[in-house]
């Protein structure tokens, strides 16, 4: 039987420098163009000047709880009834839970503009680490719709 996911988790490996697979596939999603060292100097200059700001906590702990913090537990998903198109509320899967949370990270780093990757993406991490930033108001937004569409969650499949 065929398997429903591609074979990229289980080919997964930990990062050099921190032997994490999340700071791993973090740095897979932030690459451009197969550029693998490109995308590793940006997360560990990142992680680096994370240290520097926050130096009594480990910027692998701070990288986590970002990413922890900015996972959604609810989304609106839409659902076609008789005609009529529902935005109905819906628990996200933990696999989801986290390539939303690194997507919106990244989305929230490149919007910034004007100053290198680095900087915006340890500034965004440092935010979403003490719930704010670009990236939670993304979140927030996403568990606000799905608070207002709660009299549609009869339809939830």
């Amino acid at each position: 039987m065929a398997r429903k996911f591609t074979a990229s988790k289980m080919q997964l490996r930990p990062d050099p420098r921190f032997g994490s697979k999340l700071a791993s596939k973090f740095i897979n999603c932030l690459m451009y163009d197969g550029k693998k060292s490109v995308a590793q100097r940006v997360f560990y200059d990142a992680t680096d000047l994370i240290q520097k700001r926050l130096p009594d906590i480990d910027p692998l702990e701070v990288f986590v709880r970002a990413v922890e913090n900015v996972m959604p537990v609810i989304e609106v998903r839409s659902k076609r009834v008789g005609g009529a198109t529902y935005q109905v509320p819906m628990q996200v899967k933990k696999n989801r839970q986290q390539t939303l949370a690194i997507r919106w990270l990244l989305m929230a780093s490149r919007e910034k503009k004007g100053r290198p990757m680095h900087v915006k993406l340890a500034d965004e991490l440092i935010a979403a680490f003490n719930r704010e930033g670009a990236a939670m108001s993304r979140r927030e937004n996403v568990h606000r719709m799905a608070d207002a569409n709660k009299a549609f969650a009869h339809f939830a499949w």
